[in-house]
C-alpha cells in the first residue's frame, strides 16, 4: 500500500506543449541576469530535473526519463513560481544497462561530480534551496552528490531528492497491489509508456509498441521490482548476477508489455507527483522564507565571519564567493 499523502489537491491539465525553449521562461538557461535577479526576490527554489539517456523500445523516446521529469516540473512551477534548472540529460545506470546500443551511461563518479558542481553553480547564483526528481532511479549516487556536497561546503543550504517512483507509489503498481496496471513497473513497459503517453504523446509512437517477458534468476519477491516501489527486501540496485544484461536479455530495450499502455492509467501518478511537489515547494518557503535559510549554527562549524561571507555571495562587499572554499571535484 501507498504511504498516505496528505497534500492539498490542485487542477492538472496534460499533456503541455514543453517549454524547455519556451519564451515562457521557466527555464534558468532562457533567463537573463536580469530575470534571474528578479526572480530571486520572489522565488529562491530551483527544481533540477535529473533524466538519462537510453533505449526505451521503439514506442518511447531516448529522453523518455528526462521527458517525464521535464513536463511534471513545468506544470509545478507554473503553478509555484519555481525555477526549473536546465535539465541533466545523461545519468548513472545499474550494471545491468551496459552494453545496451541507444543508453549512454556516465561513470558513477563523473556523474556524481557533475551533480556536485551544479549544485555549487546554483548556490552561488543564489538558488540554495534545490530539488532533485528524478524518474531513472540514481537512488544509489544523486544522495552521495547531495551528502558529499555538504560535507564539502558545510554551509547553510536546503538541498532534497525526490524519487518519483517512491511518491507515485501504489499509483504505479499492478492491479494485484492496488494499481492500475496489468504488470509490475519494470523498463518501457505498461507503466513508464503510460507515463510517456500521457506526458508527450508527440514523442511516442505507440503503435510500434512491443511486448516482452523477462525473468530474474531468483524468485521475484527478494528483488525489488522498478523504482523499489513494492518493498521487497533486496533494492533493485543492491544486486549483480539475478538478471542477464539487457543487451542479451531484452535487446528491444523494453521490459515489459508496452503495448498495453494507457495514458488514462497514469493520470493519477502525475497529479500525484504534482501535488506533492507543489506541497513540498510550499512547506520549504514556509520554514525559511524567500532569502533565509535554516540558522548557520544549525549547519555549520565554520567560523561565522566565513559562513556570513560566504552566504553575501561574490557581489556584495565583505561577500565571497563559494569556490573561495573548495572546488566542487
Amino acid at each position: 500500500m501507498a504511504f498516505e499523502l496528505d497534500v492539498p489537491k490542485n487542477d492538472w491539465s496534460f499533456p503541455n506543449k514543453g517549454a524547455i525553449e519556451s519564451e515562457e521562461k521557466l527555464y534558468y538557461h532562457a533567463m537573463t541576469k536580469k530575470d534571474v535577479e528578479a526572480k530571486l526576490k520572489k522565488n529562491d527554489v530551483i527544481i533540477i530535473p535529473v533524466g538519462s539517456t537510453e533505449n526505451h523500445g521503439n514506442a518511447g523516446p531516448i529522453g523518455e526519463d528526462t521527458f517525464i521529469c521535464t513536463r511534471m516540473a513545468e506544470m509545478v512551477a507554473r503553478k509555484t513560481g519555481a525555477t526549473i534548472a536546465s535539465p541533466i540529460w545523461y545519468g548513472s545506470h545499474p550494471f545491468h544497462h551496459i552494453g545496451q546500443p541507444l543508453t549512454v551511461p556516465l561513470p558513477d563518479q563523473v556523474f556524481i561530480d557533475y551533480l556536485r558542481a551544479i549544485m555549487t553553480g546554483l548556490w552561488n547564483t543564489g538558488f540554495r534551496k534545490q530539488i532533485f526528481i528524478s524518474m531513472h532511479g540514481q537512488e544509489y549516487s544523486l544522495p552521495v552528490a547531495i551528502q558529499e556536497w555538504g560535507k564539502k561546503y558545510q554551509v547553510p543550504a536546503m538541498f532534497y531528492f525526490v524519487d518519483l517512483p517512491r511518491v507515485m507509489a501504489e499509483t504505479l503498481m499492478d492491479k494485484k497491489h492496488g494499481g492500475p496496471y496489468d504488470r509490475p513497473f519494470q523498463h518501457a513497459c505498461e507503466a513508464e509508456q503510460s507515463l510517456s503517453l500521457a506526458l508527450f504523446p508527440e514523442f511516442c509512437d505507440q503503435a510500434s509498441a512491443e511486448n516482452t517477458d523477462v525473468k530474474g534468476i531468483l524468485p521475484p519477491f527478494h528483488i525489488d521490482r522498478g523504482g523499489d516501489i513494492y518493498g521487497y527486501p533486496i533494492p533493485g540496485h543492491c544486486v549483480i548476477g539475478n538478471a542477464g544484461i539487457e543487451c542479451h536479455t531484452a535487446p528491444e530495450g523494453v521490459l515489459g508489455h508496452a503495448k498495453d499502455a494507457d495514458p488514462a492509467k497514469a493520470k493519477a501518478s502525475v497529479e500525484r507527483v504534482c501535488d506533492y511537489l507543489v506541497k513540498l515547494h510550499n512547506d520549504i518557503l514556509a520554514a525559511c522564507p524567500v532569502g533565509t535559510l535554516p540558522p548557520a549554527e544549525f549547519m555549520s562549524q565554520r567560523p561565522k565571519e566565513e559562513v556570513e561571507a560566504l552566504l553575501k555571495g561574490p557581489m556584495q562587499k565583505g561577500g565571497r564567493h563559494i569556490y573561495t572554499v573548495a572546488w566542487p571535484t
